[in-house]
């Protein structure tokens, strides 16, 4: 299978745009003030020691209430963190956190630009990730449009832990933890009793202009001794989970260069004559 260039420095995003719903929500408006709801804390049951005995026929034995744990320290500030809700209060970008996000969510559903002709997108988007890009609108749509991740594998977000960056507050910032059942030919690899592919974890970005619309998109693997792709995301992780890795370092489980091994080893070594 040959695949242009183009191609495989953006197949990179494909595997984030599917869309498991229907249809895609209404165009977003900055005169609509909208209220999101993430998610309602959950009350805790507690309960309250008492004595319990034990009843024999010769005797009986009372134990002492326990004693109750003691209320966990509330930390609310660490030296270093910052003041979120000031940070929002100071920022001049027109569109709220809380909007923001609800537009962040839009924007997956319309799948950042590929289930809508891009109407999502500013004129002048880019993508740009760990690896690939920057790379300009026109150039991003067409590769996806030529690339598919969906066609060949059922593919579960797990989209989770949306937040605007107080310091950049056009931006939010999500995570993805991506497992993905493969269910057609894929790159000449058969699905035949394939285990699931369960990526590593992203974190993933969208920066927005003043409209609403997507400025940037990118995403990077946090974690990459979880899953069972190598600790490779986006389409690398699915050419290397089904043994088809492409034949570029950069899409291959990270290994460290000999510069980086000989620094390791002198190092060591300064260690141990030290000690001698």
């Amino acid at each position: 299978m040959k695949i242009p260039l183009s191609s495989i420095a953006v197949i990179a995003t494909s595997c984030i745009l599917t869309n498991n719903g229907d249809g895609v929500t209404a165009a977003f408006s900055n005169n609509v003030s909208k209220t999101t709801s993430i998610g309602k804390g959950a009350g805790f049951a507690s309960s309250t020691p008492h004595s319990m005995s034990t009843t024999t026929e010769t005797e009986i034995i009372e134990t002492e209430p326990s004693s109750p744990m003691p209320p966990p320290s509330v930390v609310t500030a660490v030296p270093g963190e910052i003041d979120e809700a000031a940070a929002y209060a100071e920022s001049t970008f027109p569109i709220a956190p809380n909007d923001l996000i609800a537009r962040a969510k839009e924007v997956l559903i319309a799948g950042i630009g590929t289930k809508d002709d891009g109407a999502c997108l500013a004129p002048d988007f880019e993508f740009c990730a760990a690896v690939v890009g920057p790379l300009p609108k026109e150039e991003y749509l067409e590769a996806l449009g030529s690339f598919k991740l969906e066609d060949s594998f059922d593919i579960q977000q797990n989209f989770f832990g949306f937040s605007v960056d107080p310091l950049q507050t056009n931006r939010v910032w999500f995570f993805t933890r991506q497992v993905a059942k493969q269910v057609a030919v894929f790159v000449g690899a058969s699905p035949d009793g394939r285990e699931d592919l369960v990526l590593p974890p992203q974190s993933m970005h969208l920066d927005f202009d003043d409209d609403g619309l997507v400025k940037e998109f990118g995403f990077y693997t946090v974690d990459r001794r979880q899953g069972n792709t190598g600790g490779l995301g986006g389409a690398f992780g699915y050419f290397y989970g089904v043994g088809r890795p492409l034949p570029i370092p950069e899409a291959r489980p990270f290994k460290k260069s000999f510069r980086f091994q000989l620094l390791g080893f002198i190092g060591n070594l300064g260690k141990m004559l030290r000690k001698k």
